[in-house]
């Protein structure tokens, strides 16, 4: 008979006993960390405290008329001492439960002669029998696929992964706190749009039925946060889910989580310095410290530190310190692709974009991967922003950023376009591009313009992928071990 045979064998001599493997509520005293307090900070005198515990039993060692079981619950776990003389039906628990059941027991502490504070359970309450084996307990769960697919499995067999989500949980937490703290307004989008925008992104597109229309999952709240700036709203951010058709690697997934705020009457300067800000905070709180540690382009451990003011360096000044080839007079196809090919690019795979899509391929290739330490890379191509203002100082290109820190881009950020003709000449162009098979060219939005056309004031606007601010924060190596439940290919595709 096999372990899950065996374990359902005794599921079955439990029912026979008339016992429930599977009640409704069992009532709690004290989760295990609140127990521990207690246990720990009880005088030698005083009079033993009663607790109610409940979690999984992670290891239990059986010695004939007593066993010892490790409890496991959230955030810790304690040991538990159950006996033939003082155990409501020990019997039971020897021969009916198995490592990985959930149990509730009641008893008192003691500490062992080993130094170690444990409960002499008096009764315990099967509150879920399982009929899957865990992982062997001293390799544990070592396979990244299923941990993946089966994050349950992860989450039960290891606890430093529950603390990494619980502490992707709480840096979004102080985001919000951050933002509410400075008077911006939490607001809601809508999931389904008539019309995507916001980003170059393909979308996923569904149908309603009712309407007899396609609709588009969003790939950015931006559009509707704007309108709601012109409707007089200053302050707005929105922590949206969002879904972009495109490849899955260490730095992406389809559906992901996206901070997106508008502050009205400042620019891109602004933006600046509220990431600064924001990226501080949250880092402070949730590590306690500044500094990060990280790996350079080289390999090298190397420490990045958030504390001083990033690194402010121009699109173009940074291709030409990191990629070797200056392209501060670059105007057409030829001279980009006479660039990437200097920096050592393939360049019959560049033939067919244009010459500011050329430096942003020559600038993801060569240029990314070196920004380790905090960095504002500011004032791209033109062409390639069109929700945003032309530069103030020099007309060929926006007034846009975005933040890297350990060689990752974190957002997005602008001078928004307030002027509603340009916007709509821009549309045009988007749809030119459309045209000739470009499938992440920005659709034209008209109720968009249109609400332009009553004001938009000048404003400041920052994403930030919020996914890989808690990669950053937590050292994660990949988007997917910090999104639950990340989209994987079929099982064996």
């Amino acid at each position: 008979m096999d372990e899950r045979e065996a374990r359902r064998a005794k599921l079955q001599r439990l029912r026979e006993k008339g016992v429930d493997p599977y009640p409704h509520r069992f009532d709690r005293s004290h989760t295990i960390a609140e127990a521990r307090r207690l246990g720990e900070e009880a005088g030698d005198d005083a009079e033993p405290a009663r607790v109610r515990l409940a979690g999984r039993l992670t290891a239990i060692r059986r010695m004939g008329k007593a066993s010892f079981a490790q409890l496991e619950d959230q955030d810790a776990q304690i040991q538990l001492y159950l006996t033939v003389d003082k155990t409501e039906d020990f019997q039971s628990f020897k021969e009916l439960v198995d490592r990985g059941d959930m149990v509730g027991v009641e008893g008192t502490f003691f500490v062992t002669k080993t130094g170690e504070l444990t409960v002499q359970a008096e009764r315990f309450v099967l509150l879920a029998k399982a009929l899957q084996p865990l992982p062997e307990k001293y390799h544990g769960l070592r396979d990244v696929e299923t941990m993946r697919r089966q994050r349950y499995l992860h989450l039960i067999a290891d606890s430093e992964a529950r603390q990494l989500f619980k502490k992707g949980s709480r840096i979004v937490l102080l985001v919000r706190a951050f933002l509410d703290q400075r008077g911006f307004v939490e607001v809601r989008t809508p999931t389904l749009q008539p019309i995507y925008g916001g980003a170059a992104a393909r979308p996923f597109r569904t149908y309603h039925n009712e309407l007899k229309r396609d609709l588009y999952l969003r790939i950015s709240p931006e559009l509707y946060l704007k309108r709601l700036i012109v409707g007089g709203l200053d302050r707005v951010y929105e922590i949206a889910s969002v879904f972009r058709n495109e490849g899955i690697d260490s730095h992406h997934n389809p559906e992901f989580t996206l901070l997106e705020l508008y502050q009205s009457f400042a620019d891109y300067t602004d933006m600046m310095k509220l990431t600064e800000e924001m990226v501080r905070f949250v880092a402070q709180e949730v590590n306690g410290s500044l500094t990060l540690p990280a790996r350079s382009v080289d390999g090298h451990e190397v420490e990045i530190d958030l504390g001083p003011p990033w690194r402010r360096l121009t699109y173009l000044d940074a291709i030409k310190e990191y990629a070797g080839v200056d392209v501060s007079t670059v105007a057409t196809r030829d001279e980009a692709l006479a660039a990437a090919a200097g920096a050592g690019l393939t360049v019959t795979e560049l033939q067919e974009l244009t010459w500011e899509e050329v430096l942003g391929r020559l600038f993801d290739e060569r240029v990314e991967r070196r920004l380790v330490e905090p960095t504002f890379i500011m004032d791209y191509p033109a062409a390639l922003c069109p929700l945003t203002k032309r530069h103030r100082s020099d007309p060929r290109l926006a007034e846009r950023f975005e933040p890297f820190v350990a060689g990752m881009e974190l957002g997005n950020a602008f001078s928004e376009l307030s002027d509603p003709e340009y916007q709509a000449a821009q549309f045009a162009l988007q749809r030119e591009r459309a045209q000739s098979g470009d499938e992440e060219a920005h659709p034209t939005d008209d109720d968009y313009v249109t609400a332009l056309e009553y004001g938009l004031p000048p404003t400041g606007g920052l994403g930030i992928g919020l996914d890989r601010l808690v990669m950053l924060l937590t050292g994660a190596a990949s988007i997917r071990d910090v999104i639950l439940f990340p989209l994987q290919r079929a099982s064996g595709g």
